[in-house]
């Protein structure tokens, strides 16, 4: 059965809802959401449609934005913004019930609007153009939408066909697709297709999804890989994976995953300080989780500055475990064992692998369970604590130490203040 795909974004959402708050309109105010604590390389997180049409970039850097621009700088609030996404998922649950909606970010969502078509008696568009003016007169946020008959189009009808039309929404089929997409410039327009990718295919001549088209699939194959059928398939606008298939995906392993990047660089010790922190907070969400691992990996990245490559290793542990006794003391080891002293460090990233829930652990004749016991009464103690009184409210001495970050980012979501 053929099906029909919505996907709308709210436009620039994070400067969108700065301005809504001001009584600004986004379109004709220039408004950045930046951190101004931070220094001018900083990377805004949005800047409005109206800045956009001055010709600048969105992610740009706070330094790139012309001197001749005057513009509000916004500090960014995300808990704001992830209240009023929640806000609109719900308007979105006005018109399509959970089960055909995938949210792909805080700002975009897929739907499938198949089963909704006949009974609300709308085409696609026109359903699209529904909920776009719901949200905008329930939050004054614009969003714009693409339409497709497969999630892939529905992306790319978002992405570029939707922004040159005079009511925000595009619309393609496969055949449409080919017919007005197969010849457009660059590739990296294409969902999927970064510049990594654009770059490999531009020796050989092939610089839309035309020329990949019809380009030997056995060069592709030789390029990329198993990606290569991809590749392909969204060259001739073919997506067989459907969001009831997204729904019911598991899977086969998990990991559990934090990383930052210091706001500037730290020498070996303080270096180790974070990935103490990290480890600690981590360990902490394992014991909430009711999750154990058995491994863990380090990234450590080198300063910007240093033309060197990052330091990475995986620790193996004896047994499954989430005790902030076994792990941290693993990941110290580890990363005295990996990163050098003379260097220092910009980036971290830890992560746990192989993750399960704790009812399958199995207890090892070499660790006093007495004391891992003990430790995890103290444990879930902590975690009580946090979760009444604030995650400020119970700290470890390392936290306290200089250039230790825990309580910076307990405050931050998604590695920018949350606005509380």
């Amino acid at each position: 059965m053929n099906r029909t795909y919505l996907c709308i974004d709210l436009k620039s959402f994070y400067a969108s809802v700065e301005c809504v708050e001001r009584g600004l309109d986004p379109m004709t105010t220039n408004l950045v959401v930046a951190d101004p604590t931070r220094t001018e390389k900083t990377i805004c997180l949005a800047i409005t449609p109206a800045m956009k049409a001055l010709g600048i970039k969105n992610r740009c850097r706070v330094f790139e934005i012309p001197k001749s621009v005057d513009y509000i700088t916004a500090p960014p609030r995300m808990q704001k913004y992830v209240d009023i996404s929640a806000d609109i998922y719900a308007i979105y649950l006005k018109y399509i019930s959970k089960d055909d909606i995938h949210v792909y970010s805080i700002d975009e969502a897929f739907m499938d609007v198949t089963d909704y078509l006949a009974l609300y008696r709308l085409s696609a568009r026109q359903l699209g153009l529904q909920i776009m003016q719901d949200v905008y007169l329930q939050t004054g946020i614009r969003a714009t939408c693409g339409v497709g008959s497969n999630l892939y189009l529905a992306k790319v009808a978002l992405d570029i066909t939707a922004k040159h039309a005079d009511d925000f929404i595009g619309e393609l089929d496969e055949e449409s697709y080919r017919q007005t997409l197969w010849t457009h410039k660059p590739l990296t327009d294409f969902w999927r297709i970064g510049t990594g990718i654009a770059k490999r295919l531009d020796p050989f001549g092939i610089r839309t999804m035309g020329d990949i088209a019809a380009a030997d699939e056995d060069l592709l194959y030789k390029l990329f890989g198993v990606d290569a059928e991809l590749l392909i398939d969204h060259a001739w606008g073919r997506e067989p994976v459907t969001i009831a298939d997204i729904k019911n995906y598991r899977p086969h392993t998990n990991c559990l995953s934090s990383g930052q990047v210091l706001g500037c660089d730290y020498p070996f010790d303080k270096g180790l300080l974070i990935v103490k922190e990290m480890m600690d907070l981590m360990c902490l969400d394992l014991v909430e989780k009711n999750l154990v691992t058995r491994s863990v990996t380090l990234y450590v990245g080198y300063s910007n500055h240093l033309n060197v490559p990052s330091a990475h290793g995986t620790t193996d542990l004896e047994t499954d475990t989430n005790a902030d006794l076994i792990l941290i003391p693993a990941v110290s080891a580890l990363y005295r064992r990996i990163v050098d002293p003379a260097y220092p460090i910009h980036r971290v990233n830890i992560t746990c692998n192989h993750v399960m829930p704790e009812e399958y652990h199995q207890y090892n004749f070499f660790v006093d369970a007495a004391e891992l016991e003990k430790n995890r009464k103290v444990q879930k103690a902590v975690i009580d604590i946090k979760n009444k009184f604030g995650k400020d409210a119970i700290l470890k001495g390392m936290n306290l130490q200089e250039g230790a970050t825990t309580r910076e980012r307990n405050h931050q979501i998604g590695g920018h203040k949350s606005g509380e």
